[in-house]
């Protein structure tokens, strides 16, 4: 199967079957899918929802965490991983967010960037599902699931090669959701240590199923 193909085959399944993926993170506006994602790097989504329905009721605003400091703000974050950076990358954030871009979540990848927190991925997870952008956040679940797939070429060594290899090959009108096709694929399915493959829905255009069915068989 050639690597268009293979893009054809995955979009035809997604398409059909899970339409409407989206982040599993709990919202209500940009603000808060800013917090809760910067509160997710290297942390469960599921986590992060435990912990942010307090936060949002104590700090509901960026004014309100702009103008609190380190220790009201680290109580309510203190399960979740790397607390103390991010409590700093919190307050950072909501400061500039407040006094640079009026409280409004800024669109573009460069301006997101701009706040302390924000890298590339947590940009583009905001661009794609506030602005429906064309923007792949590659986290290790994408990173995993795509080059597993053969979508992306195994030699690819940071998430930057494997985004623009995505951007390449899915078309625009696909690229935010094909995002979370890749994320829920990767923590559902096709898992870090032993991908259930007896389970995927989608072994026929998988490359590393290619190269590791037969192998199964002789067993």
């Amino acid at each position: 199967m050639t690597r268009k193909e293979r893009y054809e085959a995955f979009l035809e399944y997604f398409s059909k079957n899970q339409p409407q993926a989206e982040t599993e993170l709990h919202y209500e506006n940009p603000y808060q899918l800013l917090v809760a994602v910067i509160l997710s790097a290297q942390c469960t989504d599921k986590r992060v929802n435990i912990v942010t329905p307090a936060l949002f009721e104590a700090f509901p605003t960026p004014e309100h965490l702009a103008s609190s400091h380190f220790d009201e703000v680290l109580p309510y974050i203190k399960s979740i991983s790397f607390m103390n950076n991010k409590t700093k990358h919190l307050l950072g954030m909501a400061k500039i967010l407040v006094e640079e871009f009026n409280s409004v979540v800024p669109e573009s990848i460069e301006d997101l960037q701009k706040m302390p927190g924000v890298g590339r991925k947590t940009a583009n997870v905001i661009a794609s599902v506030i602005y429906n952008q064309p923007a792949m956040a590659v986290d290790t679940h994408v990173f995993r699931v795509s080059k597993r797939l053969g979508l992306v070429n195994q030699n690819a060594k940071t998430p930057l090669e494997v985004e623009k290899t995505l951007i390449k090959h899915i078309p625009s009108e696909y690229v935010h959701v094909a995002h979370h096709w890749l994320i829920l694929h990767g923590r559902y399915v096709c898992v870090a240590r032993r991908p259930k493959c007896e389970e995927c829905k989608i072994t026929h255009l998988c490359r590393y199923f290619e190269k590791n069915k037969p192998l199964e068989n002789q067993l």
